[in-house]
């Protein structure tokens, strides 16, 4: 069974034929993970995982949302984190790459979702984009101590540094692109049982497919070339990567 441990099916690029794609996802046997980015996506995600055995959710505010956070958005958080299939806080982190809410309000933010994290005692999925030091830095300091580096861009020697604070890596439709050198040369190197499999759809498409609307069932097709990257099996990353998932998600049903 392949896992998908971050997808955004609320997005409104699947607002056409979204049971349809969901019922490709059922029809593939896959789990997949859908990550929120404010607190109206987060509550359409737990609606979805409500809805269909398959789904897990994780709930947060994404860096580009912060500064859009109501004030109580915390409690909210707190609620809908009470459901059982919320297998996480997230996407939370820090984008320095885009200018859409300035940096003291993405750091207020994600620290106090770490905080909130802690106190829930769950996992976190962290968006990095242009910002490694300040993330290392607020994760070090938050005691989260479980999580997940999504769609990871920084360096092996900074991948160390999570691993110390016990966290996985997922990688997705880049590792196929022809000119993505630095994360194939991280995905071949880091420790297999810390890495995951996501697609971030409907972004980041793989090849064959870049340029149209990305969906859970081509995790397949990144399954594969990890595979081919590593020279193993499709069946050993297959098995390997659901185990991980297990490990740190914890799925109210063992997958």
């Amino acid at each position: 069974m392949l896992i998908d441990v971050h997808a955004h099916l609320d997005d409104e690029a699947f607002d056409a034929d979204r049971d349809e794609v969901i019922q490709k996802i059922k029809e593939a046997g896959m789990v997949v993970v859908n990550a929120g980015s404010d607190l109206k996506t987060s509550e359409f995600s737990v609606e979805m995982a409500q809805k269909y055995d398959f789904i897990y959710v994780c709930v947060g505010v994404h860096p580009h949302e912060a500064a859009k956070a109501p004030e109580d958005y915390l409690e909210t958080l707190r609620q809908m984190a009470k459901y059982e299939k919320v297998v996480a806080m997230g996407e939370i982190g820090l984008d320095y790459y885009y200018d859409f809410c300035d940096k003291d309000t993405q750091k207020k933010v994600f620290g106090e979702q770490l905080a909130l994290a802690k106190e829930l005692d769950l996992p976190v999925v962290v968006h990095d984009r242009e910002a490694h030091q300040d993330t290392l830095k607020i994760l070090q300091e938050s005691g989260v101590k479980k999580g997940l580096m999504h769609c990871y861009s920084g360096s092996y020697e900074l991948a160390g540094e999570f691993m110390k604070l016990g966290f996985y890596f997922s990688f997705g439709g880049t590792i196929t692109f022809k000119n993505a050198k630095r994360p194939k040369e991280i995905v071949s190197k880091l420790p297999l049982d810390k890495i995951l499999l996501e697609t971030d759809c409907p972004y980041l498409t793989p090849e064959p497919y870049r340029g149209k609307r990305n969906d859970p069932t081509k995790v397949e097709i990144i399954a594969q070339a990890l595979a081919n990257l590593r020279g193993i099996s499709k069946e050993e990353v297959e098995n390997t990567t659901t185990a991980n998932a297990q490990r740190l998600f914890k799925f109210a049903k063992p997958i």
